[in-house]
């Protein structure tokens, strides 16, 4: 196990509150980081551990699965199952022009990803709704047996 996701499992291991609780808000995080939406992951995390009460520390991890490292991938992989999903064919999702620049790149950028909107709000959001809850079963799992191994 690496060393960032070890440090990442113990300062979970060490929420002060009950197993599902915890893993609740990772769940509720980890579907946030699939959130279509860039920019708002932190602002709506908080936003639902004030609303709801939830341990801000567990669902902040969860909405830090998607990171600068893993946008990439974890949005493609939603935009191609919202393809396979809407039956909407992907080729076109390589045909960027990056030698653009200014309007033209924007421009061009618009009219070649339009067509994948709706691929990459559906997929993103059935794939944040797996991930939640693998991440909260997953979570839960691990917690309550630490319980069990601490006797209470």
């Amino acid at each position: 196990m690496s060393g960032r996701l070890r440090r990442t499992l113990d300062i979970l291991l060490h929420v002060e509150d009950t197993p599902h609780r915890t893993a609740l808000a990772f769940g509720i995080g980890v579907y946030i980081a699939f959130f279509p939406i860039l920019g708002i992951h932190t602002g709506l995390a908080l936003a639902i551990a004030f609303l709801f009460r939830l341990g801000r520390v567990p669902i902040l991890l969860g909405a830090y699965v998607n990171n600068p490292w893993t946008l990439a991938p974890m949005y493609m992989a939603g935009t191609l199952l919202g393809c396979f999903v809407l039956s909407v064919a992907p080729h076109g999702l390589g045909e960027v022009d990056w030698h653009l620049t200014g309007r033209a790149f924007y421009r061009t950028l618009f009219a070649t990803l339009r067509p994948y909107l709706w691929p990459f709000v559906l997929g993103n959001t059935v794939l944040g709704l797996l991930g939640g809850i693998a991440g909260y079963f997953a979570l839960r799992l691990v917690l309550e047996r630490r319980c069990a191994a601490a006797g209470g």
